[in-house]
């Protein structure tokens, strides 16, 4: 029988357990994603660590997933998620990309210096928000910032009920005020940019040196990819967490509900315009450009929530039609075996 006290430690939740029929919790074992690569993934059973071999018929996973092992190297099938990172693959490939699953807390990483940009921190909150994970906006590296509450107020203007920090990463103490987020079982992901600071926080939260880090080029203040894979890591108090690798494109796909729900405001005055399909540019009666003229909104924050609107609808629509490309083509392709079965003489 499975000892699920020790699955308690990689953050197992009622919410699985409701999940498993009597046999299953009786003869099969749980197990959570802990590392993924091109092959295999690593998966960890609360007692043993096993690396699966990825098949052609195995489910698409995200590190943080929970599976079922039908055996000691077969995954027998995948428990529904309580939340879930995607985005839309970098470049031109039309496909999803899964970052994280059954994350309980974002760690939404932004730096104190030129690479600083609300812009950047909305397009985060909207993928936070989406996945229905609580955000927490950390401003790293506020050693080096001469008045770090400046950017803090700044943050929160964008929601008052949103939290945000500002640390130095290198410091214990500093980052002690972040463990609010971090108890026993819970799943923390840290997000940003490369150079942000989130491996040095991670490393710090571990209490030593996992995430290999790098200095940020002094000319952009822009950083390489130190982290090159996503790995759930233990902190010493029982939490863990989810250093994800630096991402220069993050494309926002079937988005609608997460940035409605960063741009609450906006998207609130949106209800008084004339009309339910109104773009917000030359419609009459269009409560958000009289909003805007009256000085209620900030130019730039409308600009960005028309622009996230307008990607994540695109993309969605590009994915929809790559879906059912695909789904058309299963049904020719089962067509076709099932033809020449028939025809295959007895």
């Amino acid at each position: 029988m499975t000892d699920f006290d020790s699955l308690l430690e990689l953050g197992w939740q009622p919410y699985f357990s409701t999940q498993l029929t009597r046999e299953e919790a009786e003869t099969l074992q749980p197990a959570r994603v802990i590392e993924q690569h091109r092959c295999d993934a690593e998966v960890d059973t609360g007692e043993d660590r096993l690396l699966i071999p990825l098949l052609y018929s195995s489910p698409k996973m995200a590190v943080g997933d929970w599976v079922i092992l039908s055996g000691p190297d077969k995954i027998g099938r995948l428990l529904d998620r309580k939340s879930l990172f995607t985005r839309k693959a970098a470049g031109t490939k039309v496909a999803p990309q899964l970052i994280a699953a059954n994350v309980d807390v974002c760690f939404i990483v932004c730096s104190l210096n030129k690479d600083f940009n609300l812009n950047r921190i909305e397009r985060y909150l909207s993928l936070a928000h989406e996945a229905r994970v609580e955000p927490v906006v950390v401003l790293s590296k506020a050693d080096l910032c001469d008045d770090p509450q400046a950017f803090v107020r700044e943050v929160q203007e964008l929601d008052p009920n949103l939290a945000v920090e500002a640390v130095n990463c290198l410091e214990v103490e500093s980052t002690r005020r972040l463990h609010e987020w971090c108890s026993p079982g819970t799943t923390v992901v840290l997000m940003g940019s490369s150079g942000s600071g989130k491996s040095t926080l991670t490393n710090t939260l571990l209490g030593e040196e996992i995430q290999d880090t790098w200095e940020i080029r002094e000319n952009d203040a822009k950083g390489r990819h130190t982290t090159t894979r996503r790995t759930l890591l233990p902190m010493p108090n029982g939490a863990l967490i989810l250093d994800t690798p630096g991402m220069r494109e993050l494309q926002l796909a079937d988005c609608e509900a997460g940035v409605n729900a960063t741009f609450a405001d906006i998207e609130a005055i949106s209800l008084e315009c004339k009309f339910n399909d109104c773009s917000h540019s030359s419609e009459p009666g269009c409560a958000i450009r009289d909003a805007l003229e009256s000085g209620e909104l900030d130019p730039r924050r409308i600009k960005n929530y028309l622009k996230l609107m307008s990607e994540q609808a695109h993309n969605r629509a590009t994915l929809y039609e790559r879906r059912s490309h695909e789904k058309a083509f299963g049904k020719k392709i089962r067509r076709a075996q099932e033809e020449a079965r028939l025809k295959k003489p007895r």
